[in-house]
């Protein structure tokens, strides 16, 4: 009679334990946490920016605005070629110069005289913004728009009236060419000798394209959605927070210093996330002068890891040529680009492994989240432990050369201090020592030998969250 009073004990406890382990309550968001925008945009991590316009025929970066419209003049324009570009490297989008600063408009705006429908192209009768957006929907891309608010044509510029001539254009870009993913600004202002200075109403740009697309994420130095980088080289801060300071900074010339874009601030006021944007060219327009200076695949498998690597999603420029296409040395550099990365992420061995944590905050948090290829599936400790082990166990040694790790940001970022070893010759070696982690982190090292690796979190602002490790 003990025994079985014994044995109903213990299976009372045992439910009780198997029951508090399936319901251990979740971690609470730690700091600035994401929206779900701005969850869905880091998804895309990879995306085409095209700068086209006079530039493209003049070879200029930086038109001067008194160029004749006449200069425009495409010969065979083939959007669908740049989508299917796009697309066949791997890119989830594309964002496209409607604006740049010399004031011309891709678009037939009724607030200009310098437009596509004064150009020679299509006979005044074009409008690229409406032929790039179908394209996307057709490949089923992302469509995005650059637009300048320095305007070195219209005549309102240095005016308060140009607020709302910018305004205008604003709302017509946003209501004629479907959804808008990412408006993109930046804070050119009169730059150069006797430039005109505009007083440029931020609040009111911001609230029209939320107006108009309360989806889309708008970048410029301080967001308010993502934020540039820092730098046009493609590469992101080895330290890179998603939060930032923003209060009294403003595009352009009273932005935040470049390190800070380049690491975001630990505990920032903002979730403002970084995009790096560089292009595959010298130049940021077309120009035959580069057609041999496109950059080499593995300048380009660098970048892959400063950016994405590093918490950044990558906006790689490629500017079609005159006649309306993308250069075939781009185009085949590009599929190179795609290829080479299909194979060094070919094979994750982390599924294969035996994995455990030296700290789990329960059944539902499972360190086994971490390889079941579920995003919102993660890994947690208790929220009194901040620092933790991974350890994955193969059977026969493997070799590795990038580990792949992943927090889960919709309840914030929170590693800042994590480093990975290796078991070799019955000792823990230490192979990389970083600090933030982020949405992803892809560290790159030497090949080498492995029978067990480890991940450990040395330091983290709360409990640590990850949501996926890939072995390769």
């Amino acid at each position: 009679m003990k025994f079985v009073k014994y044995f109903y004990i213990l299976l009372f406890i045992n439910v009780l334990t198997i029951f508090s382990c399936i319901n251990t309550k979740a971690p609470e968001p730690y700091g600035k946490i994401p929206s779900k925008k701005q969850i869905e945009w880091q998804k895309l991590e990879y995306y085409m920016f095209v700068h086209f316009g006079p530039n493209t025929f003049t070879h200029v970066e930086w038109g001067l605005g008194n160029e004749s419209p006449e200069v425009f003049n495409p010969t065979e324009l083939d959007c669908k070629q740049w989508a299917a570009t796009a697309s066949a490297a791997g890119m989830k989008g594309i964002i496209i110069t409607a604006k740049h600063h010399d004031g011309f408009c891709l678009w037939p705006s009724k607030y200009s005289n310098h437009t596509v429908r004064e150009s020679e192209w299509k006979n005044g009768e074009g409008d690229v913004l409406k032929e790039l957006s179908e394209a996307c929907q057709e490949y089923k891309l992302k469509f995005g728009v650059y637009l300048s608010p320095w305007d070195r044509n219209h005549p309102s510029y240095g005016t308060d009236e140009y607020n709302t001539v910018f305004t205008n254009m604003l709302e017509e870009v946003l209501t004629n060419y479907g959804n808008v993913f990412e408006q993109w600004f930046d804070g050119a202002n009169g730059e150069g000798e006797n430039g005109k200075k505009q007083e440029y109403d931020w609040q009111l740009f911001n609230n029209t394209v939320y107006k108009f697309q309360p989806d889309a994420m708008i970048f410029s130095d301080v967001g308010p959605d993502c934020r540039w980088m820092g730098n046009e080289q493609g590469i992101a801060g080895e330290t890179n927070w998603a939060t930032l300071n923003i209060d009294g900074f403003f595009p352009g010339e009273f932005a935040p210093a470049q390190d800070i874009l380049n690491n975001g601030n630990i505990n920032g006021e903002k979730w403002i996330p970084a995009e790096t944007d560089v292009s595959i060219r010298p130049g940021w327009f077309y120009s035959p002068k580069t057609n041999d200076k496109v950059k080499s695949l593995e300048k380009l498998i660098s970048i892959y890891y400063t950016s994405i690597g590093r918490n950044s999603n990558l906006l790689l420029n490629v500017p079609p040529d005159e006649r309306g296409k993308i250069h075939p040395n781009d185009s085949v550099r590009l599929i190179e680009f795609k290829e080479a990365l299909d194979k060094v992420f070919e094979n994750n061995i982390a599924p294969k492994a035996k994995v455990s944590a030296s700290a789990n905050r329960g059944r539902k948090f499972n360190v086994k989240n971490i390889i079941d290829n579920n995003y919102d599936s993660y890994w947690a400790t208790p929220d009194n432990i901040t620092n933790a082990s991974i350890e994955f166990s193969f059977e026969n040694p493997v070799l590795i050369n990038n580990v792949l790790l992943q927090e889960y940001i919709p309840l914030g970022q929170r590693v800042s201090k994590f480093s990975i070893e290796c078991w070799n010759d019955n000792k823990w070696e230490k192979i990389f020592s970083g600090t933030t982690i982020g949405y992803k982190r892809i560290i790159n090292i030497s090949e080498i030998s492995c029978k067990k690796l480890r991940v450990n979190i040395e330091e983290a602002l709360a409990c640590p969250l990850i949501n996926n490790i890939e072995i390769y």
